[in-house]
């Protein structure tokens, strides 16, 4: 299909999904963004890119904080399946200018890239962003959208694309600022969460996966599913305006949660502005206290709760289920449990009756199954702050239980069913089967019996049917609830029992169980909530069930439901309930009900038990608790008119139950008047549930009556035993003496019931009456025989008619009682509970006027009143009653006392007149907390008497009464400016309350007079000291917030006045103390109540606020982890607690910086010029400020809206400060000496600081961020772009027209030379911005002071030097953008010279071309460190190693120090400690070793400064510490070596001398004993276009660890070049295309004419290390040929020769000449003697570590071919080189060294044999024993030689008794064998120490030495040969000087006589080591056994070598010594062969 090109890419979105069929379609999924370059003619299919989401795994190779970059894919689909959103521009129009961002509000013509800085193809990825799903700001309309030729049509300045031309490439995704949706105006939060999800999937969520943090993982994949739930439901609209609040406030922390988690800056939104980021143009003050509380707290700080506000519960009995048929009844109350553990009854109580056979259809819609339990407090609920206090819900089940005619029923009876008789209680007989149903389990709803939960009884497990019949072993033992069915429900009638008798059948209501629930946790949630409540009840048996929470066992239950044996069980007949339950806060219930009629429609309330604050409603409730009878056997009943009697026997106590009336005096019973529960009806009579003797009903009653009544009634009660009659009565009257019974417990006399008792009143005869008897009992009970039987009842009155308080009762009523008891009355009030004056208020006010207006005049009585008026008023201040309201409502309208004012007023002054006199002092403290109520009755009652002037014609008198309030005032104003201590109290407590007064004046003044009263009262607290200070500065913040001075003339004399009252308490200090803060804090508080109106006091303000920061900030700042709430108005401030780790900042510097913001932004501007201070000064210091500001000093600088928001407001003020400096601070060029050089460099710092900030570079941010700085702060840059031109051109002078041709410049010079080179880093940091306009004018700039420069010096190195600072120090902490990498402002500075490079050898061009090239190449070396990018950690430590070379070569040693450190540090974390110590050295040798020369202190890293020999001598120091841990011996020693001249020959430091030698042992000393490997070296050759050039076709050396594989080597490149072919040969041809790595290994090159190859017994440790110390050869054999005679061998040999020797930096290096190398015979000979000796030890370590049979068999086989003497195979034959005598008597001839090397490694091979045929004889393995017979004699005759030379002949003892004998150390071959053993443990890495050849022992010297034995010299018996091998020396010496002259055989074969523990090459690579680790090298093993067999082929084999030869001490004498010696016993066979007594060992 033919393809039509577009003129300009098109953005779309996928809208439909699209499954492809071919294989060129693209999958389309929703949502994707596509970018369109082609269409087809028909325009039905479009061709372009898609963006896909990136992929998790691009997280694998991501730079850490960088979002993962976009998948891009090509293909077509369908043009239905997206929709158009925008035409991009052509990239030419305003790509080149980045400062083309448009701002949401900006109308981007169509094809415009709107917020963008276009899309241009040269961008690299650093510009590559994540596309953003969602509308662009502008959408194309309909008709645009129809079809893209139709967009091109209409757009006319669009060119087609001819069809030929090449496609654009692939565009990158767009840097998006303004990508609202249409929905962001009405829900910003809806893009503010797709931002945020972006991002983090985008950059935190795969860095989370990959570093396995899956915890914080959890918790952000649970936010984004909250907030994308959020997100919905905000799309949807389906919420109130309420809940939409609370999702706004929840959503944006959620959002602070989630950027905290991710570790990003947070952005403020304002839950208040439907959550939308808050900008430049809000609020500072605002944004600052949203700020500080969303960066540092975890949610949002509530309110203190208040105290007064009332919670309500609503509880819904949802479900109930029992197993039985009868009626059941839940009682429904709160209780609450003080920390003591005492029980309060809160509420009343709420019943449930659930009919019987669950009949309960008609409840299903019944309001009777919930209820609302009213006005609870905080403290009840325990959420006040001194709280401590649990609420429970209670619910108590009864059920009635049958009771038989004359027998007590057992508790464990069951519903309605008989017990068995009493009189048999261990009756076997069945007990009667029940004639009803089964017991069912009943649902509470529904009226049904299948489910006991049908809704939502889900939470409730099924609960067991009980059996219908239970053995029984003793009733007593039952459970209450009982094990026999229970009788069909309400069977009265009586029916036969077993035995025949028919007893009467009755009811009575039993209590059967009982759940709790602590509620404490649902009163503070919001949400509704469903529990299971589990009933409980005693159990009789001692069961061991546990209780457990989680099955609603409360510990409660104990205290609530007796059980007499302590235990309890989950209940069978009433088993659970579900109980749905919603908390709210309403102050008021019935508001409440009529607010949420969704829930609480119909709802029955119930009330609590009391008042919860100051009762706003009239009530009169009386609560009466029955809790329970005393009445056991020793009980007595009273009489009437007789002594007490006991109860009768026919009470047996099983059914008490108790009937109540309340009756009139007259005995006649009040009607419906008690309420059992609130949902009851009224009863007359009420009957209690029956309990066994001992236990309580705690059932409580309420009672309602008339006022009349209350006095006039009391209260009868009156307990039967069921089924009898009553047999007792007790009343209780709720009258006593003339006032209300008090509340509390009471204990009621029991009086038999009689004929005298049973009435209230006498009978006609006078006797009898109830009423004439005493009611309660009395404590002293001595006159009667034994205790009373009583009734305790409690009583509590909640009442606002009645009082318990007999003295508010007498106050009441004074007019009825004599004159003379009020002033007692007054006088006692204060000691009236505060509750029962809240309850009467209205009346005790009433009463309190009624006396004063009636006295008034009496100086006694008006001040008495005036005092129980303030204390009555001071329970305003009491927070358990909210009695404010109150006070107003009755002074408002019940207050009718016109004649009061003028005694208030008097008796108000007559207290201040007085004020220090202590008792008046005190009263008047407690009157100033209540004089706003005070003034408020002087109000109204002034009003009321105006009235009643007016009536009787009087006017005029208001000019009297205003003067005597304005007494009150000038009272007050002499005692605020008293100074006498003991006034503080009164002037705080004037100073926190004045400000309410004053509303309460303005019925009396106007507001001008109100006005001068509050200012002069300000005025008088002038002189106030301390915290008097900071509550006066809070008065102020308050005269702001009153609406009385909202008028615009009182603002304006409020604000011209608080500059006076606050400027003392702050400003410039040298004495920061805390409460001068804290006054600072205030003092920002008060500006910011009135920042909005501010006016000509701004200049005023800003030195004090400059001043005050400057101050702060020179005080040292610590760690917090409490924050102060910023701008606090109130003292103390709050403040919360900070979670996690403490942060620094100062709020006191936070309000400061937002003041002062705020003042400068101000529309009236700062008016500096206005300011009293020195300009200069002010300037210097506002600048200073600001500075302070930017660079994070304030606040932190995660605290991203604020820091933002200081970048716009200080470039405001940077431009208002300019047009200072260019009017005031710009002298004539004639006066420029008074140029105020520092304060211009102070502006430019801080304009550059600003400009410059990374806080700006929006094109380096995440999404969310960049999104949040465009809003809050606009392009800041481009103005300060602006501002930098006109400054920086206007302290330039005019040019001349010469220099203008010459450099484009109309001003330079003048005043700008005085900024180079101070000014040059900062304007360098300008030119790398993105920014395109600040570029530009930096490069201007930077222009300029080239120039400058020039002219002055004609020398750019200053200018060169401050630009390498500069851009090292951006580097260090700047991210990598594209100007940077494209070095843009390079060609730009070039540009602006152009006309220069006209001129032929022009200067300035030439050293510019310089600069420019050196400071290019440095910046090419930067990015290449810092990129991040680098292929391989090799690649990256030669860029650093470049750059550390550039750095050195221009001498900048302070930098080039730093990345010596950085570059160790790297290579110590790499553990690569070599490598660390080699980059050390390259500091080190900067210095001398001169303790004369100085040198400067360092800050990176941190070094004092010292002399360049201790500098050097520390660095040596770490740079050994460093060789040592890597082990590199060689590097150590050499700088030990060098610090070891110095010490010895320049500061002759001589106990460092010996430090460093000693060190130098110890090196030596782990040589000798280590095991030392040498490193494996690879060469690697890269061949292929693949490869930089820096690697193509070059070749490497690679050094690896001594342990690695070719293999590993391998996997390790292949890893650090995965597209690499690895291959093994380098036929590849150069230029081929790909990669290709040729690998092989290779090893150092050996020396073979070193001098370590001219002796024998060197160890093959030390040998390596000499050998490949250092190693910069390496070779590898290409040809060799060792067959035929032996002078023809040869080899060739690869010699590659690297650039510098390991161990180097890089652990690699390149080879630098590759030559061939031809060995001849004898060097072929001797590295292939050496060779074989070193393979052969190495199978010997593996065959001693394993005793493996293959490895066996080899080592016999190599052995048996060295010792073969015809073998050509042998290295023996090699011996055909050596020179040999011409005849027998000539000496050896000289040998020269080659020969020499081949002869000592003769040696060396023949004593490694002799060692392994030591080990094979020991061995059990018959391969090995085998070997040992066929090659010992062989060895013997092929090495004969060699023997001889390590192991000469002795002479005779005879002929040279002092001679010392070399062959006193032979010994037994057992004996060889056990030194081997020795040996090999002793040393173990085959270090060769040949005793004998080095140091000979005399006899006599022997004799010396082996004197510690003990005994006869010839007891040679008892002497251990063996002790010889303890006096052997360990010196080594050269083994040609011992070699044997002599030629007899029998000196040949004593061989294996000789002592070889030194000449061991260890068989075992395992030495033991001590306890301490270290390895003792001489610790001998004598514990090893040889087996029999092998010791006797040894003894067989060796025995004709066994005779003394000259005289020579024989064999066996040595033999049997040395056994002697070890076993300490003589062997059986003194002169034989064996050794019998070796294995007894």
């Amino acid at each position: 299909m033919p393809w039509q090109p577009l003129p300009r890419i098109a953005f779309a979105v996928a809208t439909y999904p699209f499954e492809t069929k071919n294989e060129n379609e693209l999958p389309l999924e929703i949502g994707d963004d596509l970018y369109i370059i082609e269409e087809t003619a028909d325009g039905q299919w479009l061709r372009g890119y898609l963006l896909a989401p990136p992929s998790l795994l691009a997280g694998l190779t991501s730079v850490k904080g960088q979002p993962l970059e976009a998948r891009v894919f090509s293909g077509i689909f369908p043009r239905t399946c997206v929709e158009i959103r925008e035409v991009l521009g052509d990239g030419d129009d305003n790509s080149d200018n980045s400062s083309n961002y448009l701002g949401d509000d900006g109308a981007p013509h169509i094809g415009s890239d709107s917020g963008k800085s276009g899309v241009a193809s040269s961008m690299r990825k650093s510009y590559l962003r994540e596309i953003e799903n969602g509308h662009r700001p502008h959408k194309p309309d309909d008709t645009m959208l129809s079809g893209l030729a139709g967009a091109i049509s209409r757009v006319p300045e669009l060119r087609i694309r001819e069809p030929g031309a090449p496609k654009p490439a692939a565009p990158v995704p767009m840097l998006r600022l303004g990508d609202e949706t249409p929905t962001s105006t009405m829900e910003p939060l809806v893009d503010e969460i797709a931002s945020c999800l972006r991002e983090w999937h985008s950059t935190n969520f795969h860095e989370l996966l990959l570093t396995r943090q899956y915890a914080k993982l959890d918790k952000v994949s649970q936010l984004i599913q909250t907030l994308d739930l959020s997100r919905r439901q905000f799309l949807h609209n389906l919420l109130t305006t309420r809940e939409y609040n609370a999702l706004r406030e929840k959503t944006v922390w959620d959002l602070v949660r989630g950027n905290k988690l991710c570790g990003g800056e947070v952005i403020v939104r304002d839950p208040n502005e439907r959550g939308r980021v808050l900008t430049g143009d809000d609020s500072v003050v605002e944004i600052t206290k949203l700020q500080s509380v969303m960066s540092l707290l975890d949610e949002p700080p509530q309110p203190q709760v208040e105290l007064s506000a009332l919670h309500h519960l609503m509880v819904d009995i949802r479900s109930f289920a029992g197993s039985s048929n009868e009626p059941t009844t839940l009682v429904l109350y709160l209780v609450s449990k003080s920390v003591g553990g005492t029980l309060t009854t809160l509420s009343e109580s709420y019943i449930i009756e659930v009919p019987s056979g669950g009949t309960m259809g008609y409840l299903t819609r019944n309001p009777q199954m919930r209820t609302l339990f009213t006005d609870l407090t905080s403290a009840d609920i325990g959420d006040g702050p001194s709280a401590d206090s649990e609420l429970y819900l209670i619910v108590k089940v009864r059920s009635p239980q049958q009771i038989v005619m004359g027998k007590p029923v057992s508790r464990s009876g069951s519903f309605g069913q008989p017990s068995t008789p009493f009189s048999t209680p261990f009756s076997k007989e069945k007990p009667p089967s029940s004639s009803g149903n089964k017991p069912s389990r009943r649902s509470l709803m529904w009226g049904t019996t299948r489910s006991a939960f049908s809704r939502g009884g889900t939470k409730l497990d099924a609960l067991s049917e009980q059996p219908e019949d239970r053995p029984r072993t003793d009733e007593n033992l039952e459970s209450r609830d009982g094990a026999v069915p229970p009788s069909t429900a309400g069977s009265r009638a009586p029916r036969p029992s077993v035995d025949g008798v028919q007893p009467t059948q009755m009811f009575a209501e039993r209590m059967v169980g009982m759940g709790v629930m602590s509620l404490n946790s649902i009163m503070k949630q919001d949400e509704e909530t469903e529990h299971v409540v589990t009933v409980w009840s005693p159990s009789a048996r001692f069961t061991t069930e546990k209780y457990d929470s989680a099955e609603g066992w409360d510990g409660l239950v104990r205290d609530l439901l007796e059980s007499k044996s302590g235990h309890y069980e989950k209940s069978r007949r009433a088993e659970r309930l579900q109980i749905h339950l919603k908390s709210f806060n309403s102050p008021d219930a019935d508001g409440l009900i009529k607010a949420t009629p969704t829930l609480l429609s119909g709802i029955s309330k119930t009330n609590k038990m009391g008042f919860s604050g100051a009762p706003a409603k009239p009530r009169s409730d009386i609560y009466v608790t029955l809790t329970e009878a005393l009445l056991s056997r020793q009980n007595l009943l009273s009489r009437f008119g007789a002594s007490a009697t006991a109860i009768s026997s026919n009470v047996q106590g099983g059914n008490l139950m108790v009937s109540l009336e309340v009756r009139r005096q007259s005995g006649e019973r009040i009607e419906e008047c008690i309420y059992p529960s609130s949902n009851s009806d009224a009863l007359t009579t009420w009957r209690s549930f029956a309990v066994e003797r001992g236990e309580h009903w705690d059932q409580t009653l309420r009672l309602s009556l008339l006022p009349a009544d209350v006095s006039m009634s009391h209260v009868v009660f009156t307990i039967s035993d069921l089924p009898g009659t009553p047999f007792a009565i007790a009343y209780m009257p709720l009258w006593d003496q003339q006032a209300f019974l008090g509340d509390g417990p009471h204990s009621l006399l029991l009086y038999r019931l009689d004929e005298y008792t049973q009435s209230a009143q006498p009978a006609p005869t006078g006797r009898g009456g109830y009423l004439t008897l005493p009611w309660s009992a009395r404590s002293d009970s001595s006159e009667v025989t034994g205790p009373l039987a009583t009734l305790r009842t409690e009583t509590y009155l909640c009442s606002t008619r009645f009082s318990q308080d007999r003295i508010v009762l007498g106050l009441l009523k004074w007019k009825e009682g004599p004159r003379d008891e009020i002033p007692s009355l007054l006088k006692q009030l204060i000691f009236v509970p505060e509750i029962e004056v809240v309850k009467l208020l209205s009346d005790v006010l009433d009463a309190l006027f009624g006396i004063l207006v009636e006295y008034q005049g009496n100086d006694e009585y008006e001040d008495l009143v005036f005092t129980a008026l303030v204390r009555v008023l001071g329970i305003v201040h009491d927070r358990r009653f909210n009695l404010g309201p109150l006070v107003d409502h009755y002074a408002e309208s019940k207050f009718n006392y016109p004649f009061a004012t003028p005694c208030l007023v008097r008796s108000f002054t007559r207290l201040l007149t007085k004020p220090t006199e202590s008792e008046t002092a005190r009263k008047l403290r407690a009157t100033l907390k209540v004089v706003r109520h005070i003034l408020k009755f002087i109000t109204h009652a002034r009003g009321q008497q105006k009235v009643k002037e007016a009536g009787i014609g009087i006017t005029g008198s208001t000019a009297g009464f205003t003067r005597h309030l304005q007494s009150i005032f000038k009272a007050l104003d002499s005692m605020m400016r008293s100074t006498a201590p003991v006034l503080v109290g009164s002037q705080t407590l004037a100073v926190q309350h004045f400000h309410t007064w004053l509303p309460e004046l303005t019925g009396l003044l106007t507001t001008e007079e109100i006005l001068h009263i509050a200012i002069d009262f300000m005025d008088s607290c002038a002189l106030v000291k301390g915290k008097l200070v900071l509550y006066k500065l809070v008065l102020i913040i308050n005269y702001s917030k009153l609406d009385l001075f909202s008028g615009p003339e009182q603002r304006a004399a409020l604000s011209a006045n608080t500059v006076r009252w606050i400027a003392p308490h702050w400003g410039r200090t040298d004495d920061v103390t805390e409460q001068w803060r804290e006054q600072v804090r205030l003092c920002c508080s008060v500006l910011a109540s009135q920042v909005d109106r501010l006016n000509s006091e701004i200049p005023d303000y800003i030195p004090k606020i400059v001043g005050s920061y400057l101050s702060i900030q020179a005080t040292e700042l610590n760690p917090k982890n409490r924050f102060s709430l910023l701008f606090p108005t109130t003292y103390p401030f709050p403040s919360k607690q900070i979670h996690g780790e403490p942060v620094q900042f100062d709020e006191a510097l936070i309000e400061l910086s937002a003041i002062l913001s705020a003042l400068s932004n101000s529309p009236n501007g700062m008016q500096l010029e206005l300011a009293a201070d020195d300009l200069t000064n002010l300037l210097k210091n506002t600048l200073d400020v600001y500075m302070s500001i930017l660079q994070g000093e304030a606040f932190p600088a995660s605290w991203l809206s604020v820091y933002i928001y200081h970048h716009k407001s200080t470039m405001r003020t940077l431009q208002y400060l300019a047009s200072i400096l260019l009017e005031s601070f710009l002298p004539h060029p004639d006066e420029a000496e008074d140029f105020d050089t520092e304060l211009w460099r102070m502006f430019f710092s801080t304009l550059l600081k600003l400009v410059g900030s990374g806080h700006l570079a929006l094109e380096t941010f995440s999404e969310q961020k960049r999104r949040a700085v465009w809003k809050i702060a606009g392009d800041v840059r481009e103005h300060g772009a602006e501002l930098l031109r006109r400054t920086w051109e206007a302290i330039g002078w005019e040019t001349s027209p010469d220099e203008r041709t010459r450099y484009g410049l109309t001003r330079m010079g003048g005043y700008q030379v005085q900024y180079v080179p101070t000014l040059v880093g900062p304007i360098v940091e300008l030119c790398l911005s993105v920014h395109e306009g600040l570029r530009r004018m930096a490069v201007e700039v930077l222009q300029t002071m080239i120039v400058s420069e020039w002219t002055l010096s004609e020398d750019l190195s200053v200018i060169q030097t401050e630009m390498i600072d500069c851009l090292d120090g951006f580097f260090k902490d700047k991210t990598m953008t594209e100007s940077i990498l494209q070095k843009l402002f390079i060609a730009e500075l070039l540009e602006r010279f152009e006309p220069l490079s006209q001129v032929v050898g022009d200067p300035l061009y030439s050293a510019l071309r310089s600069l420019v090239e050196t400071i290019a190449e440095f910046l090419d070396l930067l990015v290449a460190v810092h990129s991040g990018d680098t292929t391989s950690e090799a690649s990256h430590l030669i860029n650093r190693l470049q750059l550390m070379e550039f750095l050195r070569d221009m001498q900048k040693e302070d930098i080039f120090v730093r990345y010596v450190h950085q570059l160790a540090t790297l290579q110590y974390d790499s553990r690569n400690h070599t490598e660390a110590g080699l980059a050390l050295r390259l500091h080190a040798e900067i210095y001398d070793w001169d303790p004369t020369k100085v040198a400067p202190a360092l800050q990176d890293p941190d070094i004092q400064e010292q002399s360049q020999f201790e500098r050097k001598e520390r660095i040596y120091f770490d740079m050994i510490k460093h060789f040592e841990d890597g082990e590199a011996w060689s590097s150590a020693l050499a700088a030990y070596k060098e610090l070891q001249v110095q010490y010895e020959t320049n500061i002759f430091d001589f106990s460092k001398l010996a430090r460093t030698e000693r060190a130098i042992a110890t090196i030596y000393e782990k040589l000798a004993k280590g095991d030392k490997l040498v490193p494996k070296y690879f060469k690697v050759i890269y061949k292929g276009l693949g490869f930089p050039i820096s690697l193509r076709d070059k070749s490497f050396v690679y050094e690896g660890s001594p342990t690695d594989r070719t293999s590993a080597f391998t996997d390790r490149m292949q890893e650090q070049y995965p597209a690499a072919q690895i291959l093994t040969s380098s036929d590849v041809d150069s230029e081929v295309e790909g990669q290709y790595l040729v690998i092989s290994s290779l090893t150092p090159h050996r020396d073979l004419n070193h001098r370590v190859f001219q002796r024998a017994r060197v160890g093959q440790p030390i040998r390596d290390y000499l050998l490949s110390a250092h190693a910069q050869m390496f070779s590898v054999s290409s040809k060799r040929s060792t067959n035929g005679p032996v002078d023809t061998h040869y080899a060739e040999k690869m010699v590659y020769t690297t650039a510098e020797p390991f161990p180097t930096i890089l652990r690699r290096s390149e080879i630098v000449n590759i030559h061939t190398e031809r060995l001849s015979a004898k060097e072929t000979a001797l590295e292939r003697i050496v060779r074989k000796t070193q393979e052969m030890t190495a199978v010997e370590k593996r065959l001693a570590e394993d005793d493996d049979e293959e490895i066996a068999q080899l080592m016999a086989d190599a052995i048996c071919i060295s010792v073969n003497p015809v073998s050509e195979s042998s290295v023996a034959c090699y011996r055909q080189l050596l020179p040999a005598p011409q005849s027998d008597e000539e000496d050896e001839p000289e040998l020269d060294q080659q020969d020499n090397a081949i002869k000592m490694a003769l040696v060396d091979h023949a004593i490694m044999i002799k060692r392994c045929l030591t080990s094979f004889a020991r061995s059990s393995n018959p391969i090995l024993l085998k070997g040992y017979e066929e090659s010992y004699k062989h060895f013997l005759t092929t090495f004969a030689p060699e023997i001889a030379i390590f192991a000469p002949a002795q002479p005779s003892r005879d002929t040279a008794p002092t001679t010392p004998s070399p062959t006193w150390q032979r010994t037994s071959p057992t004996m060889e064998t056990e030194a081997k053993i020795s040996g090999s443990m002793a040393n173990p890495n085959g270090v060769v120490e040949e005793a004998s050849a080095a140091q000979p022992i005399s006899m006599r010297q022997r004799g010396t030495r082996l004197s510690f034995l003990g005994g006869k010299k010839k007891e040679s018996q008892q002497s251990n040969g063996e002790a010889s091998s303890l006096v052997q020396s360990k010196g080594d010496s050269d083994s040609n000087s011992q070699v044997s002259k002599g030629k007899d055989n029998s000196n040949r074969k004593s061989i294996l006589r000789t002592q070889s523990n030194d000449t061991n090459n260890s068989s075992s690579p395992y030495p033991q080591p001590y306890a301490n680790g270290i390895v003792e090298p001489t610790t001998p093993d004598w514990g090893i056994d040889r087996p029999r067999k092998s010791r006797e082929v040894v003894d067989v084999l060796e025995g004709e070598f066994d005779r003394p030869n000259d005289g020579g001490m024989g064999f066996n004498s040595v033999r049997k010594r040395l056994s002697m010696l070890k076993l300490g016993k003589k062997p059986s066979k003194p002169n034989g062969f064996f050794m019998g007594g070796l294995n007894e060992e």
